[in-house]
C-alpha cells in the first residue's frame, strides 16, 4: 500500500514514464491518434522486446 508523499512507493511507475519521456519524441505527432499510437507502440516494445 502506498504512503502519502513517499516517492519510493511509485518507483516502478516513475521509471516507466521516465523512460517513455526520454525515448519518445511526441513533438513530431500532430494529433491525438498519432500520440496514442506512438505510446501504444512504445509500450508494446517496452514490455516485449527490450
Amino acid at each position: 500500500m502506498s504512503r502519502r508523499a513517499n516517492c519510493w512507493d511509485n518507483a516502478p511507475q516513475e521509471s516507466f514514464f521516465g523512460h517513455m519521456k526520454d525515448e519518445l519524441d511526441l513533438s513530431e505527432c500532430y494529433g491525438y491518434e498519432e500520440i496514442l499510437n506512438a505510446v501504444r507502440d512504445w509500450t508494446e516494445y517496452y514490455n516485449t522486446e527490450r
